[in-house]
């Protein structure tokens, strides 16, 4: 009985596995059919993160594979051909808003976010507590003063001007590396923030007081010397050279956390400074066609992206995975970042990056 019905059964699996595979095909093939490519431009910070395979699955799920161009932040809303892109990755909420405006895009979307730090070293702590610039925060997290280090550095302080330096010595001046303020959103933002220490704590809101504070604050650029035209730049000094030629240098919080959570024996004299006030940059996905929005809807309400992003370093709306990764590192971070000040508005800012341009250029 058992041998007679065994052959029947037997056909009849083959032939469901058979159907199966054939539906499965043809769902691939259906899948493949309807997958688009979407140009996305970004900047130099951000090309690891679109490029990576868990991102690249998650994506092709929905249909999508990206064609990646890069180029400096600042540069980009001067590309002429901004329209034969399908979206633009940015960092922060202003630089979308300026190609948006320049594109006619109505359509902005924001998920991820990073805080503006300034990366140091631990060495450099008791030198810098001396002189009232920095502090603990629950005992775990340092502040940095910023009104009083710009104030420093408009003075034209020198590291061995600082009382008990014994750790770093040198001649130079008190700086904050950075990259080009004419070249990236990550200078600009610099600016941003040094304007406001400047500006008695305030944001600077009239085009005569952006001319004056720039004015001032071009010095701290100028006496950089050569300035790379992206954050990464001055972060790979930072790593790979050490305190001799980035003792301070302003960064976004999620390039030191990707560097700590990527490596298995990440330098143990780095440390972060979370100035007091900050920015915090929503990362920003501008789309300019459909399927730029099908690509920006994706990276920023899939959960799965999120986890790829915290392994990137970038907060999300839940950090959870992303605080508890870094605390096997032996990194803590504040969970919420406090002070934080509003950019100005883009007209000032603007005006406050074209003035120390001019100032660069004398």
């Amino acid at each position: 009985m058992f041998r007679k019905s065994f052959g029947p059964a037997l056909a009849l699996g083959l032939l469901i596995g058979v159907g199966m595979a054939i539906t499965r095909s043809i769902q691939e093939t259906r899948h493949v059919a309807t997958r688009v490519t979407v140009r996305v431009l970004t900047g130099p910070e951000n090309e690891a993160f679109l490029a990576d395979p868990e991102l690249s699955k998650v994506l092709d799920s929905a249909g999508l594979r990206i064609s990646l161009e890069k180029a400096d932040s600042g540069d980009i809303s001067q590309r002429p051909d901004l329209k034969n892109f399908d979206a633009v990755f940015l960092d922060g909420e202003d630089a979308a808003a300026k190609i948006a405006q320049i594109t006619h895009s109505k359509a902005i979307f924001t998920s991820l976010y990073t805080p503006l730090v300034v990366a140091s070293w631990k060495s450099l702590i008791p030198v810098l507590d001396a002189s009232g610039l920095v502090s603990r925060t629950d005992g775990l997290c340092y502040t940095l003063d910023l009104a009083k280090l710009v104030d420093l550095m408009r003075k034209g302080t020198r590291w061995k001007d600082l009382p008990q330096n014994s750790a770093y010595p040198v001649s130079k001046s008190v700086l904050i590396s950075s990259a080009d303020v004419r070249k990236s959103d990550s200078g600009a933002m610099y600016l941003a923030l040094a304007a406001y220490a400047a500006n008695g704590n305030n944001v600077v809101d009239k085009a005569a007081s952006a001319d004056r504070i720039a004015d001032s604050l071009a010095g701290l650029f100028s006496r950089q010397g050569f300035q790379e035209g992206n954050s990464a730049g001055p972060f790979e000094d930072y790593a790979a050279m050490g305190i001799g030629k980035t003792p301070l240098v302003m960064i976004y919080e999620r390039q030191f956390l990707k560097y700590v959570l990527s490596h298995a024996n990440p330098d143990p004299g780095m440390v972060l400074l979370y100035p007091s006030p900050t920015i915090l940059l929503k990362q920003s996905v501008v789309a300019l066609s459909a399927n730029g929005a099908r690509f920006a809807q994706a990276v920023t309400s899939n959960p799965k992206i999120d986890s790829v992003a915290e392994r990137y370093g970038f907060r999300t709306p839940d950090n959870t995975e992303l605080f508890a990764a870094l605390a096997t590192k032996g990194v803590t971070i504040p969970h919420t970042v406090v002070d934080v000040i509003d950019l100005p508005r883009p007209a000032i800012l603007e005006e406050l990056v074209n003035q120390v341009e001019t100032e660069l250029s004398k």
